[in-house]
């Protein structure tokens, strides 16, 4: 699992070296910080439910 995550990190960063433009950049650190808000607001989601749920009993 470390093997895979060493990488992806070289990965990006080498994504970020060889980048045109700005707008490219960007669009590299949303595509890398956009799964993590998904599962974030997911388990939030599910939290509040669970916890919805567990007071209405």
């Amino acid at each position: 699992m470390k093997l895979i995550l060493l990488l992806q990190q070289a990965n990006i960063n080498e994504k970020i070296k060889n980048a045109p433009d700005n707008g490219y950049l960007i669009g590299v650190w949303i595509g890398y910080i956009l799964p993590f808000i998904v599962l974030v607001g997911l388990a939030y989601l599910m939290y509040t439910r669970a916890k919805k749920r567990e007071n209405d009993l």
